[in-house]
C-alpha cells in the first residue's frame, strides 16, 4: 500500500512541478529538477530497503541531490554514505475523496483554473491580492495535492482548509477517487482535520559533500 502511494506521489509531483517524467532506477525513481537553487534532482524510493538506500546514495555525485523514502530517519541514517545530511521529515498522506461543496470565507473569493493535468486554486482577498493557493496533478483515479500555502497575514482563517476541499471537489468531478500528498508537520495537522490519514513518515536527506 505505502509503496503504491509513493509511486503515485512521485508521478503526480513531477506533473505538478512540470519536471521531466520520473526515470526508473533499480531502487525507485529519479526526477530531474531544473531552476531550483536548493535541489538539482531527487531519488524517491518506494520502500526503505537497506540495499536500495545504499545503492541510491552511492550513485550520487552531484551536490544538492535529494533522496526521499518512507521510513524512520533513525534507521535510514546509518545506511547513508559520507556527505549525506538528514533534513526534516515529512508525512505521506492519502484520503478517499468526498465532496464537501466548500464556500470561501467571508471577504475572500476563489479562482480555479486547470492547465493540462494540473488544477490551480487561488484565494484572493478583498483587494484582489493572493491570500492562499494550492494545486493538484490529475492521474486518472488519483490526484496529488501540492503547494497548499496561505500567506502569513491570512493564516488561521480556514483558507488552507478551503483550498484543499476545493481541489478535492474538482478532483471528484474529473473521476478521481483517491488523494495523495506529502505534508510538512503543519500541513499534516490541517489535512488530518479533513480526514487525510498518514501512511508513512517521509525521510528526506540531501547530498552536501
Amino acid at each position: 500500500m505505502v509503496a503504491d502511494l509513493v509511486r503515485t506521489w512521485v508521478a503526480g509531483w513531477a506533473v505538478s512541478r512540470r519536471t521531466p517524467p520520473p526515470v526508473e532506477k533499480p531502487w525507485g525513481f529519479y526526477i530531474e529538477v531544473a531552476g531550483n537553487a536548493d535541489e538539482v534532482g531527487r531519488h524517491v524510493l518506494p520502500e526503505a530497503e537497506e540495499s536500495w538506500v545504499r545503492s541510491a546514495a552511492a550513485s550520487v555525485s552531484v551536490p544538492r541531490t535529494w533522496m526521499k523514502m518512507p521510513g524512520e530517519p533513525e534507521e535510514i541514517e546509518s545506511w547513508l554514505s559520507q556527505g549525506w545530511v538528514m533534513e526534516e521529515t515529512g508525512h505521506l498522506m492519502a484520503v478517499d475523496l468526498m465532496a464537501t461543496d466548500p464556500v470561501a470565507p467571508v471577504g475572500y473569493t476563489a479562482a480555479v483554473e486547470t492547465v493540462g493535468a494540473v488544477t490551480y486554486a487561488r484565494v484572493l482577498d478583498a483587494a484582489g491580492e493572493q491570500a492562499a493557493q494550492g494545486q493538484m496533478a490529475s492521474l486518472g483515479e488519483a490526484v496529488v495535492v501540492d503547494r497548499v500555502m496561505t500567506e502569513e497575514a491570512h493564516r488561521r482563517r480556514g483558507l488552507g482548509n478551503f483550498v484543499t476541499r476545493t481541489l478535492a471537489d474538482r478532483a471528484l468531478e474529473t473521476g478521481a477517487v483517491l488523494g495523495v500528498l506529502g505534508a510538512t508537520d503543519a500541513g499534516r495537522a490541517l489535512y488530518e482535520t479533513l480526514g487525510w490519514k498518514k501512511h508513512a513518515t517521509l525521510t528526506e536527506c540531501v547530498y552536501r559533500p
